[in-house]
């Protein structure tokens, strides 16, 4: 009887076993799937489970008991670092096995291993996917604002500078500061002013120059009838 006997032989010696066991768990740990037949994943599954509650332990002896069975120092120092993290408050069952049907050719049932998240981590994952689907909006808007920003300084520089005065002169006056319109306004009451007295002034000086000429004309008249008046004498 096989009372108090842990472990398969798998029709392989110690040696094998050990061997063929400690890559499995490499791979495992490396790429944190793989896939086997059902028998190797059940036995598969021991191993992964206790090099994870080594990694949970953390301290020094239990990294140097992981590195006697896992072959790669950089996956043993990866387990150890995210343990904590990505198993959380579990305790056991660290692995799952998906069966997948018969391998072709020996019949033989084929299963997927895989190492289990914790929830807390899953939870984690999902408040990223919704802070990242709330900010999608939010970058869309900017890369907008920043296009039309881009095509709004294109514009200027394309612009003549003769275009430039022109739209300067023609922005509306309601901008500018009260005491410019002030300013404005007296300018313009005073040229209205210089305008009116100008244009009175002009009639004065043409009705002037009416009488000098009439009086130049009657001088010029006399002058005329005292030469006749000579003459005739």
């Amino acid at each position: 009887m096989r009372h108090r006997k842990v472990g398969l032989k798998l029709n392989r010696t110690q040696s094998h076993r050990s061997a063929m066991f400690r890559n499995m768990v490499t791979s495992l740990f490396k790429h944190d799937r793989i896939r086997t037949t059902g028998a190797k994943a059940k036995e598969l599954r021991r191993w992964a489970d206790h090099i994870i509650t080594l990694a949970k332990r953390g301290d020094l002896h239990a990294r140097r008991q992981a590195l006697a069975i896992v072959r790669e120092k950089d996956v043993v120092h990866k387990l150890f670092e995210n343990a904590a993290e990505r198993f959380g408050e579990i305790s056991g069952g660290y692995t799952r096995v998906v069966k997948l049907g018969t391998r072709p050719g020996d019949a033989a049932p084929v299963a997927l291993v895989e190492l289990v998240v914790s929830q807390d981590t899953k939870k984690k994952k999902t408040k990223k996917k919704k802070a990242k689907a709330e900010t999608a909006p939010k970058k869309a808007a900017a890369a907008k604002k920043s296009a039309v920003k881009a095509k709004k300084s294109e514009e200027k520089k394309t612009t003549a500078p003769g275009d430039e005065e022109a739209a300067k002169a023609e922005k509306p006056a309601a901008k500018a500061s009260p005491e410019k319109k002030a300013e404005v306004k007296e300018k313009k009451a005073a040229k209205k002013k210089s305008a009116e007295a100008e244009g009175e002034e002009k009639p004065k000086k043409e009705a002037q120059a009416v009488p000098e000429e009439l009086a130049e004309a009657d001088k010029a008249e006399d002058a005329a009838d005292s030469e006749k008046t000579a003459k005739d004498e």
